[in-house]
Protein backbone atom coordinates (compact mmCIF):
# COMPACT_ATOMS: atom_id res chain seq x y z
CA UNK A 1 0.00 0.00 0.00
CA UNK A 2 2.52 2.36 0.83
CA UNK A 3 5.18 1.80 -1.70
CA UNK A 4 2.07 2.44 -4.17
CA UNK A 5 1.40 5.40 -2.59
CA UNK A 6 4.06 6.86 -2.91
CA UNK A 7 4.96 6.07 -6.12
CA UNK A 8 1.69 7.54 -7.06
CA UNK A 9 2.54 10.79 -5.24
CA UNK A 10 5.45 11.26 -6.70
CA UNK A 11 5.37 10.76 -10.16
CA UNK A 12 6.14 6.94 -10.60
CA UNK A 13 9.43 6.85 -8.52
CA UNK A 14 9.69 3.57 -7.44
CA UNK A 15 11.59 3.29 -4.24
CA UNK A 16 11.82 -0.44 -4.71
CA UNK A 17 15.19 -0.23 -5.38
CA UNK A 18 16.49 0.90 -2.29
CA UNK A 19 16.79 -1.23 0.38
CA UNK A 20 17.28 1.22 3.25
CA UNK A 21 14.07 3.10 1.98
CA UNK A 22 11.95 0.10 1.87
CA UNK A 23 13.46 -1.39 5.16
CA UNK A 24 12.34 2.31 7.06
CA UNK A 25 9.38 2.44 5.26
CA UNK A 26 8.97 -1.40 6.74
CA UNK A 27 9.59 -0.58 10.05
CA UNK A 28 7.23 2.37 10.34
CA UNK A 29 4.09 -0.15 9.04
CA UNK A 30 4.79 -2.12 11.49
CA UNK A 31 5.04 0.83 14.49
CA UNK A 32 1.64 1.99 12.58
CA UNK A 33 0.33 -1.48 12.69
CA UNK A 34 0.90 -1.48 16.23
CA UNK A 35 -0.66 1.43 17.15
CA UNK A 36 -4.02 0.28 15.18
CA UNK A 37 -4.70 -2.53 17.68
CA UNK A 38 -5.57 0.25 19.83
CA UNK A 39 -6.27 3.29 18.05
CA UNK A 40 -8.84 3.83 14.65
CA UNK A 41 -5.90 6.07 12.69
CA UNK A 42 -2.36 6.23 12.55
CA UNK A 43 0.10 7.95 10.60
CA UNK A 44 3.09 7.26 8.51
CA UNK A 45 6.16 10.04 8.69
CA UNK A 46 9.53 9.41 6.98
CA UNK A 47 11.69 12.50 6.31
CA UNK A 48 14.08 12.40 3.11
CA UNK A 49 12.63 8.51 2.50
CA UNK A 50 14.05 8.42 -1.34
CA UNK A 51 16.25 10.93 -3.01
CA UNK A 52 15.38 13.31 -0.16
CA UNK A 53 11.34 12.92 -0.71
CA UNK A 54 9.66 12.93 2.48
CA UNK A 55 6.96 10.59 2.70
CA UNK A 56 3.87 11.07 5.13
CA UNK A 57 0.10 9.15 4.65
CA UNK A 58 -2.33 8.82 7.60
CA UNK A 59 -4.20 5.12 7.39
CA UNK A 60 -7.66 3.88 9.43
CA UNK A 61 -8.12 0.90 11.34
CA UNK A 62 -10.86 0.15 8.74
CA UNK A 63 -8.34 0.86 5.60
CA UNK A 64 -6.26 -1.46 6.97
CA UNK A 65 -8.25 -4.42 7.84
CA UNK A 66 -9.73 -3.98 4.12
CA UNK A 67 -6.08 -4.48 2.80
CA UNK A 68 -5.27 -7.35 4.83
CA UNK A 69 -8.62 -9.07 4.68
CA UNK A 70 -7.17 -11.55 2.24
CA UNK A 71 -5.20 -12.94 4.86
CA UNK A 72 -7.51 -12.54 8.01
CA UNK A 73 -9.92 -14.64 5.92
CA UNK A 74 -7.00 -17.60 5.52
Amino acid sequence: FCVQDFKRKNRGMDLTTNARALRRLRTQCERAKRTLSSSTQATIELDSLYEGIDYSVAISRARFEELCADYFRA
